[in-house]
């Protein structure tokens, strides 16, 4: 339906907790639209990035849209309902800083999640790795987490030209 501008890190939006999904109206229909035209967009435009969240477009509701190399997944409602207890240590960054930087944050290796697409289907689908860490970021956004309240610590802060530079392991953004 329309590109829409991404709320930035200190809008106090992004902090707010989005509200369930209780109906499937158009207006859900066309905020997933937004979340895939402005998502499409911001991958052209900034050359990374895998989903988005409602609320960063400034919808509070439960919806994730993600657009991944095989894939189109839509989320709503999603809920973590299981996790490892293996955790991993990887670069984050975030369309809502602009992608300006990203931050190292601790991730569970995998979890399940158990959501309703597009079609109201319910899903319980398991995550590992990239993905896991993926969705762990993007349901964070559901609740008003940001990937920067998840850091290892206040040192683990870095600018995108520092990052690039890095041997990335394809894990993050």
């Amino acid at each position: 339906m329309a590109i829409k501008e991404v709320l930035m890190l200190g809008d106090p939006a992004l902090r707010e907790k989005s509200k369930p999904v209780k109906e499937f109206t158009q207006e859900i229909q066309e905020v997933v639209s937004d979340l895939k035209d402005t998502l499409m967009h911001l991958q052209q435009e900034k050359g990374l990035g895998r989903a988005l969240a409602a609320p960063q477009i400034g919808y509070q509701k439960k919806i994730i849209y993600a657009n991944l190399p095989d894939e189109e997944i839509v989320m709503i409602n999603p809920t973590i309902i299981d996790q490892s207890d293996e955790m991993m240590e990887l670069w984050d960054s975030c369309f809502s800083f602009n992608v300006d930087f990203f931050v190292k944050v601790k991730r569970h290796r995998w979890i399940t999640v158990k959501y309703t697409d597009e079609s109201r289907k319910q899903n319980l689908r398991k995550f590992s790795d990239d993905l896991s860490e993926l969705f762990q970021h993007e349901i964070n956004h559901l609740y008003g987490i940001m990937a920067t309240d998840k850091m290892v610590d206040e040192k683990s802060i870095i600018m995108r030209s520092e990052w690039e530079k890095l041997d990335n392991n394809g894990l993050g953004m």
